[in-house]
């Protein structure tokens, strides 16, 4: 039963547990017994809140029993980026600088999946402060991609995503700062969606870079990530950057398949050279596939995206020097160097450089020095300059089709070790990913089938406009529909059994 359980949607294990064929906390003995088989291999979680889970399970069915009337996804177990404050539990963000620091408050997505019923198993492996495209920046380790062991699960959320595709949870949260959510999900052959910037509270985020950084879902089908996008998204009056409008429509979008007449816009400058080849062939078919379903497929110019990728590892890293300065030894996290002669600075240099990794070093240095005088308006103030272009360039498309499309990533799932030295081609996974974070607009991954070169996942991305975060799920709902006709199941059943 346990394999069973693990194996359904999680709108399916909302229904079973809601109908009594079973229990909450039966659907999470399943997959904490799943988490304890194959984690080990995968190393998804940081933290398993066994007595946690259980209780939140116990909680469910009792006012169930009660008669109190429960959200959609109560009782169905998540899997959350160890980036959120989680009252009692450790939040480490996968640095050293923060290991076993409990808050002692909830961020308000925690608080909202709480709210909403919805079971905890624990925290989640990260890239460092959420810097990096692969997890393997992790003080604590890599996480392994469930297709591959030897290849990266994505990042910065690859914890998440990585538990989600090896049925460790039906759901996952995560960050999408530059693309943190879509390329794992890609790479991992799952849904990952990016809401529209202040769409979901960022209170109880720890902070990477603050006019970038957006939480949002991840699931195994588009219904799936839609209901807990409806359970996350809203506004807040703790979050300042939060946006006080309706959360757009996002299930009932999940829950059609209709994009006849929908204007589609193809990117013409996120493919081409430098693509793998299998990854622009599944795109050409999942084009292929949504003429055939009605929509009206065309090329779209957005000729500043090119520039996406330097200007945003001038502003992410200036965000980040500012950010990451509140981790200084003198209020919580790591302590060091302290033998009661030393100084402030002294002690804080000797903390941030045992408690901070080479790539968060690397962002704050070059941010750092992109904001130092004489250099603010050359770098930081040139870069927020394109980033108004590539706006820009969005609002300019947007008059002419309804969503945009592209590949997620550039390649499916890299080697684990092979990019670790070289910065510039880890940069560059996000290639097709950062021109949403920038503008701030919706944006969503979903997958369109294996790479014939190595057989591991392809992910398709649909951008939409501010505020229209329903049209990526309408289009995804669309595609997989279409795909499951194809393929006869949905694609993570061809994923090999750990």
């Amino acid at each position: 039963m346990g394999t069973d359980l693990i194996r359904l949607t999680a709108a399916e294990m909302a229904a079973v547990i809601a109908s009594g064929e079973t229990s909450a906390v039966e659907v999470t003995r399943a997959h904490l017994d799943r988490i304890a088989a194959v984690d080990a291999r995968v190393h998804a979680f940081l933290q398993v809140d066994t007595e946690g889970a259980l209780a939140a399970a116990r909680s469910v069915d009792e006012r169930r029993a009660a008669g109190e009337l429960l959200g959609p996804l109560a009782g169905v177990p998540i899997a959350v980026k160890d980036v959120f404050t989680t009252k009692g539990l450790p939040t480490t963000c996968g640095s050293r600088i923060l290991e076993g620091w409990r808050p002692p408050y909830d961020a308000t997505v925690v608080r909202r999946l709480r709210d909403a019923g919805m079971v905890i198993l624990g925290k989640t492996n990260m890239d460092e402060f959420a810097m990096g495209s692969s997890t393997e920046n992790s003080a604590y380790g890599p996480t392994r991609n469930p297709w591959n062991l030897d290849r990266i699960p994505g990042g910065s959320s690859g914890g998440s995503s990585a538990a989600v595709a090896s049925y460790q949870a039906p759901l996952g949260i995560g960050t999408d700062t530059g693309g943190s959510i879509r390329q794992p999900a890609a790479v991992c052959g799952i849904v990952g969606g990016k809401p529209t910037y202040g769409g979901v509270s960022r209170y109880g985020l720890v902070a990477f870079a603050s006019s970038l950084d957006q939480a949002g879902p991840f699931a195994r089908t588009v219904l799936d990530a839609a209901l807990l996008h409806a359970a996350i998204a809203g506004h807040d009056p703790a979050d300042t950057t939060s946006i006080d409008a309706p959360v757009p429509s996002v299930v009932e979008a999940a829950r059609g398949a209709d994009v006849a007449g929908l204007r589609v816009g193809v990117v013409k400058e996120l493919g081409g050279e430098g693509y793998q080849p299998g990854v622009l062939r599944r795109f050409a078919e999942a084009i292929e596939l949504l003429d055939s379903l009605g929509a009206k497929v065309t090329e779209v110019s957005c000729p500043h995206f090119g520039y996406a990728l330097p200007a945003y590892y001038l502003i992410a890293p200036s965000e980040c020097s500012s950010n990451l300065a509140r981790f200084d030894a003198m209020r919580y996290g790591l302590r060091t160097g302290d033998d009661g002669t030393s100084s402030a600075e002294e002690v804080m240099a000797v903390t941030r450089a045992a408690g901070f990794g080479a790539e968060v070093k690397r962002r704050i240095m070059l941010g750092t020095y992109a904001l130092s005088s004489g250099y603010y308006d050359a770098y930081y103030g040139s870069a927020q300059k394109v980033r108004t272009l590539i706006s820009r360039d969005f609002q300019a498309a947007f008059e002419q089709v309804d969503v945009l499309v592209s590949p997620t990533t550039p390649t499916t799932a890299f080697p684990i070790g092979e990019r670790v030295d070289d910065p510039m081609a880890m940069y560059l996974a996000d290639l097709c990913t950062i021109p949403s974070n920038l503008a701030g607009n919706a944006a969503l991954s979903l997958p369109c089938g294996l790479a014939p070169e190595d057989n591991l996942p392809v992910g398709l991305q649909v951008m939409a406009p501010v505020l229209g975060d329903d049209r990526p799920y309408r289009v995804a709902a669309a595609l997989e529909a279409g795909y499951a006709d194809r393929w006869g199941h949905p694609l993570l059943e061809e994923a090999p059994a750990l």
